[in-house]
């Protein structure tokens, strides 16, 4: 069951297309699918405005497939993140429409894509080295229903790279800036802009770098006013965070 789904149905209850008995089937429909291996929460998307995503590290191939397909037959979207080439292979052997994403390490299924929200979310990255981490953000925030524009390479070993995206940057609603090594970008450019940034370290960087811990702490104590900090290499959380904050500017 989906938002769009409910209102539907009631929808179609209003107008006296489907009798009461049908609404009631749906809504009493049990909330969770029961694979064994997995309990796949059928009510998600009602709750969250997105279904449930699938992690994928430490599942097998087939329990991925066999989680996507029961979201697929109840019509909703199949996000899988961390991703390997394997599992990628598995659902795109099973799912036509299965997308596999290798640099975000992240797989979609879209029956349809969901409509584009006004505005966009601008997804930054200090390093190339950063990338994966970024292009899990951006497909996070695409499969959403958002429009993600990407800015690469933009670290403050050189300064001005960054200040020669501020155009875009200061057009979007929401800002996701990936970094590891110092992790300086998220406070530059939350100095900059008068949008909320959600700063995501990355593990990439030399031995006191302490695996992406550095970067964490450098977020965390950020002198700039407006930034938020997700956990190391998440890039899924930023993404979907960020969604939620483009919801918002959406509907006002």
């Amino acid at each position: 069951m989906t938002s769009a789904g409910a209102v539907h149905l009631l929808e179609q209850f209003h107008a006296g297309k489907i009798p009461l008995e049908e609404v009631l089937r749906a809504f009493q429909a049990a909330p969770v699918a029961d694979l064994s291996f997995a309990q796949v929460d059928m009510h998600r998307a009602l709750r969250k405005n997105f279904p449930e995503v699938i992690f994928g590290a430490g599942k097998t191939p087939g329990q991925i497939v066999k989680i996507a397909a029961k979201l697929l037959e109840h019509g909703q979207q199949v996000l899988v993140t961390r991703v390997t080439a394997e599992q990628g292979l598995a659902l795109r052997k099973k799912f036509k429409r299965a997308i596999h994403h290798p640099l975000a390490r992240c797989v979609t299924i879209e029956k349809q894509s969901l409509p584009k929200r006004a505005g966009f979310i601008a997804v930054a990255c200090a390093g190339t080295s950063d990338l994966p981490v970024a292009e899990e953000a951006a497909v996070t925030a695409e499969i959403m229903g958002n429009r993600v524009e990407r800015i690469h390479d933009v670290g403050i070993a050189g300064l001005h790279r960054v200040l020669a995206r501020m155009e875009l940057l200061q057009s979007a609603n929401v800002i996701v800036a990936v970094a590891g090594m110092e992790g300086a970008l998220p406070s530059v450019i939350a100095g900059l802009v008068a949008k909320p940034v959600i700063a995501v370290p990355t593990s990439i960087g030399y031995g006191a770098s302490f695996g992406g811990i550095a970067a964490l702490l450098a977020m965390l104590n950020s002198c700039a006013s407006g930034v938020t900090v997700v956990n190391i290499d998440n890039g899924f959380g930023a993404g979907y965070a960020a969604s939620q904050i483009n919801a918002l500017v959406s509907k006002k």
